[in-house]
C-alpha cells in the first residue's frame, strides 16, 4: 500500500472545503502539544524560533533554522510548513537551494518572503521578487514528493501599505508557481477578502497580530483558506513568563502560579492522557 507523503497530505488540507486552522509552535514541546489536540498540520515561526535561541528575529543561522525546523518535523507525524523568511540568499538560485534543503529535513512545504532583511531596503524589486518564486516552483517540480510553496508578500508589514502593489505581487506569484499566497499585515475583512478574490490559489491569513481579529467562519467565507498565527502562541506564552518573573522581582510574590496548568495535565500532553 502507498503511504501519503506529508507534502501530498498537506496539500490535500488546502482542497478541502472551508478554512483550516495551522498552529505556530516554537519547539517540540509545543509541536507535540498542538499535535495531541487534532491540530492536523503545524506551522514553525521565525519569531518565535528566534525568541526560543534568545537572538532577535532574523539572526538565526541557516544550521540553526533547518536543525530547529528538522525537530519540528520528528516532533509529530503531522506535515510542517516552515517559515523561512528569506531563505538561503537573496538570489533565483539560492531560492531553489532552500526548496532543496526543505525538502531533504522532511518538510512538507515552507514559505518564503519578498523582504530583504534590510531595513533600508526591506522588499525585493518586483522582477528579483518573481524570479526568486519563479526558480523555488521549479525546484519544487524536481522533487520526489509533493512539497507546498507559500509565496509572501511583506509590505504590509515593512511600511508599505499598498494593497495595489502587493495583489500585483500575489498575482505575479501564482503565475511563477507558488502553491500558497500570504501577504501578512492584512487588518481589514474586505481588504482580505480583495486578495483571496484577486487570486485562484488558496490564501493564507495571520491572526494574533496587533490590530482587529477574525474568527474561522468569518475568514472563511471571505475566501480565505488557511489561517495560522505566526509569533502569536509563543509571544502569549513569553508574555506570561515575562510577568510571573516581574512579580517575583517587584512585589516579591508568586500568584501566577495559581494561573499555572495543573503538572499531570501538562504531562499528560506527552504520555497521551490529555487530549485537548
Amino acid at each position: 500500500m502507498h503511504l501519503e507523503s506529508k507534502g501530498a497530505a498537506f496539500r490535500r488540507l488546502h482542497e478541502e472545503p472551508g478554512a483550516f486552522v495551522i498552529p505556530n509552535p516554537w519547539d517540540i514541546g509545543t509541536a507535540r502539544i498542538l499535535a495531541a489536540m487534532g491540530f492536523r498540520a503545524l506551522a514553525t515561526t521565525s519569531a518565535g524560533m528566534a525568541f526560543s535561541l534568545g537572538v532577535a528575529e532574523g539572526q538565526v543561522s541557516r544550521e540553526d533554522t533547518l536543525s530547529h525546523c528538522r525537530a519540528i518535523v520528528a516532533a509529530t507525524p503531522l506535515s510542517v510548513s516552515a517559515d523561512l523568511e528569506k531563505g538561503l540568499g537573496d538570489s533565483p538560485q539560492s531560492a531553489a537551494e532552500t526548496i532543496q534543503a526543505a525538502a531533504g529535513i522532511g518538510l512538507a512545504g515552507c514559505s518564503l518572503e519578498d523582504h530583504t532583511g534590510r531595513r533600508d531596503d526591506p522588499i525585493y524589486d518586483f522582477a528579483l521578487a518573481v524570479e526568486r518564486i519563479e526558480a523555488a516552483a521549479q525546484a519544487c517540480r524536481a522533487l520526489s514528493d509533493d512539497f507546498v510553496l507559500t509565496a509572501r508578500c511583506e509590505n504590509f508589514l515593512w511600511g508599505r501599505p499598498d494593497l495595489d502593489d502587493t495583489i500585483r505581487r500575489l498575482q505575479a506569484f501564482e503565475k511563477a508557481g507558488a502553491d500558497v499566497l500570504y501577504a501578512p499585515g492584512l487588518h481589514d475583512l474586505g481588504m482580505i477578502r480583495t486578495v483571496c478574490g484577486a487570486v485562484t490559489k488558496p490564501v493564507n491569513v495571520v491572526m494574533g497580530m496587533p490590530g482587529a481579529t477574525f474568527g474561522v467562519a468569518e475568514l472563511a467565507d471571505a475566501g480565505v483558506k488557511r489561517i495560522s498565527v505566526g509569533s502569536a502562541l509563543a509571544r502569549l506564552a513569553f508574555g506570561s513568563f515575562v510577568r510571573a518573573a516581574r512579580e517575583m522581582r517587584s512585589a516579591g510574590t508568586f500568584r501566577f502560579s495559581e494561573q499555572a496548568m495543573g503538572f499531570a495535565e501538562l504531562e499528560g500532553f506527552f504520555t497521551g492522557s490529555t487530549k485537548a
